[in-house]
């Protein structure tokens, strides 16, 4: 037996949730006292491949094939579960990023196996039990689940654990499985990332925003105070809504869920909505004048103010100690 882990390519570039799922593979694989096979799927380099031995994998199927040059749902479930069966991998580890929410199931399925998505620590193997803490009701609580499947998939929640270098010398392998022209019935022709901003799902920092700010002309301190604490941009539904700003920055229950290590909510009241999509957060800082906004009941830390004169002066502050 063994484990497996997807790493996500962009570009040919790997992100920090990659080697943290890596990282992660590799505890549970020292755990069952096995190796760790990492698969990367698309064009990417031997030097980016290399850099996954020093998070522990001590294998890398490369699978380069142009018709799986962008992602494709169902292509790339067919291939990691192939190259599971080949590699006689009992636990498959990916991230649950956007596409690996679309593919853990799919991999489950594919090769009869338990799913865990949403996992944020190791899992526990006392008394023969595999037992993964994950998230639960969008968020608002975890759960603990136990995987009595001769398989397992986990997806690991980004920045739930964290990277840590385990140095291997990675030997890197071609694996070229069959690819299916079912697998291929619908195929991304194009995609057009927005490259001057920090990918909200992979980002530790965010300063996110809401109704408070009164209207789009005022979220200039906004991007001053992420770009000064080298954050991405976010906003609550209300304010995507209205074309304050892009969808793409909403996050909550409808908009996209996130686990930064830091999240600053700046005149947002804080709705059941939005809160699902933004309680993994490891430390949530409120800036509010309503003493009443439900958001300060799930706050580390609260200032009750208003925006306009805490904002500016929290931007003050940070340029007087960079300076």
């Amino acid at each position: 037996m063994s484990v497996l882990v997807y790493v996500e390519q962009v570009d040919g570039k790997f992100k920090k949730s990659v080697f943290e799922a890596v990282s992660y593979a590799k505890a549970i694989a020292d755990k069952q006292s096995t190796n760790l096979t990492a698969i990367s799927i698309g064009n990417v380099g031997e030097n980016e491949l290399k850099e996954l031995g020093k998070y522990g994998a001590s294998r890398v199927l490369n699978v380069s094939n142009d018709q799986l040059k962008n992602f494709v749902n169902q292509a790339y479930a067919s291939v990691i579960a192939e190259a599971a069966k080949k590699e006689n991998a009992d636990v498959i580890v990916l991230s649950n990023s956007f596409s690996g929410k679309g593919l853990a199931p799919r991999i489950a399925v594919k090769l009869e196996a338990g799913l865990v998505d949403g996992a944020v620590e190791l899992p526990q193997l006392d008394g023969g039990k595999f037992q993964v803490k994950k998230t639960a009701f969008s968020g608002k609580a975890f759960a603990i689940t136990e995987l009595t499947s001769a398989i397992k998939v986990i997806a690991l929640n980004p920045n739930a654990f964290g990277t840590k270098e385990n140095a291997t010398d990675a030997a890197i392998e071609a694996f070229s499985p069959e690819v299916k022209s079912t697998d291929l019935a619908a195929i991304v022709k194009e995609v057009i990332r927005a490259t001057n901003k920090i990918s909200l799902p992979d980002a530790e920092l965010v300063v996110s925003a809401g109704r408070g700010l009164k209207g789009p002309e005022n979220w200039g301190m906004i991007e001053e105070l992420a770009s000064l604490l080298g954050a991405a941009t976010a906003c609550s539904k209300p304010v995507s809504d209205a074309d304050w700003r892009p969808h793409e920055e909403h996050v909550g229950q409808t908009g996209i869920a996130i686990s930064p290590n830091l999240y600053i909510a700046i005149g947002i009241s804080g709705a059941i909505q939005h809160l699902a999509g933004v309680s993994s957060s490891k430390v949530i800082v409120v800036i509010n004048k309503d003493p009443e906004a439900p958001f300060f009941k799930v706050a580390d830390y609260g200032i009750v103010g208003d925006a306009f004169e805490v904002v500016p002066k929290l931007i003050e502050a940070l340029k007087a100690h960079k300076g």
